[in-house]
């Protein structure tokens, strides 16, 4: 993927009570839920963006969100993982909070009557109309997440005649996909709608569809039985799960698998493998708990940090375990910091509670790129990162490798750029031996402080 991954839609908040209902209450024959816990999400577009980044995708997120306490969580909740182009809204944040006991939803609670506003030739919206346009011209591929909250409709002329894959989930309170989509996704209760005559069957639907939408292919989500798949030219058939979801939450599974058609179409994978591989996607989310296994950190504004600022890495670390969060770490000179730095810093913060920066010293740098380097000593490059707001503590390292300060640490998660591989990662071992993962993001094309040092050595 040469460019990011746009998103197009509607977000909302979604919020999960979790609790324990033994009891029924006395005024009336409804279980009184004891609240456990509570936890916050994107919705809509929003999840399908989230659940995008944390494949390691750069994602814009094109949307409308309200300055209320909803958007505001909404927004904290999708940052620094995901790029948003706001547009402005009309109304409030749309809010739906489920209250939940035993893994079983009780009841659902909407609110928030938001919907997207302006035109693009509006002087109160034509900057962001102007930034939503720069996106998707610069897109590896489009996806529509249309919830029916009118974000598709303010976009719906740039979305005609895009020259990247546009893959389309629909609503049933949305619009119809415009002409050309690369792959449409309704589930099977919103084929039945999009559909003129009468449902016989998936494989029937879907070829229709794909004649009436004038799509280049239709995939109709059937929940544990797959997906049925129609291309243009009349080839269709079934794409069957790899194996059937213990999980019973789907919630969340339909963006999941959208999201994960579009990552494989703009990398160039045929639709068939693209939808082969949403079906596996989606299946595993279930697997895995679905939207309501989501453990996000909560935005900085609404929760305390759980520890003093200034404290040292290990301090920082050893008080994100004590409550429960999830320690991101990464390494690396940052010698000549740079926006492909900061890009990856943002995202690697986004998968936890916390992220340390392990830097290499100036002695540990020398011996490994040259005497000329590096241009900025240790001092002044710890000093730049604490500043980001995305960091939340630094440590310095002497060795050529991170693996012995990885093995004080012990991440959750260990974070590097694309242009490593696991494999010849020398630290990955002791990412393992201390319990974490690897985690590999892509980087921003075209920055390289190898790049940025011939440069200016040849300006000057």
């Amino acid at each position: 993927m040469s460019g990011p991954l746009v998103i197009v839609g509607d977000s909302l908040l979604d919020v999960d009570v979790e609790g324990t209902a033994d009891r029924l209450a006395p005024d009336a024959p409804v279980p009184v839920v004891e609240e456990q816990a509570e936890h916050h999400r994107p919705g809509g577009a929003g999840l399908a963006a989230l659940l995008a980044a944390r494949d390691g995708t750069r994602v814009v997120l094109i949307t409308a969100m309200g300055d209320d306490p909803s958007g505001r969580c909404l927004e904290g909740l999708l940052s620094p993982g995901v790029e948003i182009v706001r547009l402005p809204l009309r109304g409030t944040t749309v809010r739906k909070t489920r209250v939940r006991a035993r893994g079983q939803t009780l009841v659902r609670i909407d609110t928030g009557d938001g919907r997207a506003l302006g035109r693009p030739g509006q002087v109160a919206s034509a900057s962001a109309f102007a930034r939503a346009a720069d996106a998707l011209a610069a897109a590896s591929a489009v996806l529509v997440a249309d919830y029916g909250r009118g974000v598709a409709d303010l976009l719906r002329e740039p979305l005609r005649g895009l020259d990247v894959p546009l893959v389309w989930d629909p609503h049933p309170r949305g619009s119809l996909p415009v002409p050309g989509c690369a792959l449409v996704t309704p589930s099977e209760a919103e084929a039945r709608g999009m559909c003129e005559e009468p449902y016989v069957s998936p494989e029937r639907t879907a070829r229709r569809l794909v004649r009436d939408l004038d799509a280049e292919a239709v995939a109709i989500t059937l929940g544990e039985r797959g997906a049925m798949l129609a291309r243009r030219g009349g080839r269709f058939g079934p794409v069957p799960v790899p194996h059937v979801a213990s999980g019973t939450d789907a919630c969340g599974a339909g963006d999941r698998f959208a999201a994960a058609a579009a990552l494989a179409l703009a990398d160039g994978t045929s639709t068939e493998d693209a939808v082969a591989r949403a079906v596996g996607e989606a299946t595993r989310f279930v697997e895995e708990g679905g939207a309501a296994a989501l453990r996000l950190p909560r935005p900085a504004a609404e929760s305390p940090v759980p520890f003093a600022p200034g404290a040292s890495a290990f301090e920082a670390a050893a008080a994100v375990r004590a409550a429960g969060g999830r320690l991101i770490a990464t390494g690396g000179c940052f010698d000549l910091l740079h926006a492909g730095h900061v890009s990856l810093l943002r995202r690697a913060r986004a998968l936890g509670d916390a992220l340390v920066v392990c830097v290499n010293s100036d002695d540990s740098i020398r011996r490994l790129k040259g005497p000329s380097r590096p241009l900025v000593s240790e001092r002044d490059r710890v000093e730049v990162l604490r500043a980001l707001g995305c960091v939340d503590a630094v440590t310095v390292f002497d060795e050529d490798t991170p693996s012995r300060v990885i093995e004080r640490l012990c991440p959750d998660v260990w974070v590097k750029g694309g242009d490593y591989d696991e494999r010849s990662m020398p630290e990955a071992e002791a990412v393992r031996r201390a319990g974490g993962e690897v985690v590999i993001l892509p980087t921003v094309p075209g920055y390289s402080t190898t790049g940025l040092i011939a440069a200016a050595r040849a300006a000057s």
